[in-house]
């Protein structure tokens, strides 16, 4: 089992900037794909950023792609989702997921086997 936890998403202008983190309980975060996701209210869950295990890869959204950055810190257990240039459309709850079954950037849900609980970003115009 894996927990993961997420940081305090939070209440940002149109144009800001945030940082969300994800730690992992897991000793064997360092062979995991990580992924960020969001669901906004009345939509489905879409892909955000992904990560391999090693950080060489990196897939993101059409919508966030030169706006946000995925990184990790394995000795940290850590993952972070950069966000800047935030948009009112970014507004959403975000959670980080972790892949078992992979360590390549995957972006479909399918491939994350261990999900947090879930944060708030909200941008306002």
């Amino acid at each position: 089992q894996v927990r993961l936890v997420e940081s305090r998403g939070g209440l940002v202008q149109a144009g800001g900037s945030l940082r969300l983190s994800c730690a992992a309980s897991e000793h064997t975060f360092d062979s995991y794909a990580m992924g960020w996701f969001r669901q906004a209210p009345g939509k489905e869950r879409e892909f955000v950023a992904a990560i391999s295990w090693d950080a060489v890869n990196t897939n993101y959204a059409d919508s966030v792609k030169g706006r946000f950055a995925i990184s990790r810190d394995n000795a940290e257990k850590t993952v972070y989702l950069q966000m800047h240039n935030l948009k009112p459309e970014d507004t959403a709850v975000y959670y980080c997921a972790a892949s078992t079954i992979t360590g390549t950037a995957a972006t479909l849900s399918g491939f994350y086997t261990f999900w947090g609980q879930g944060t708030q970003v909200t941008v306002s115009s």
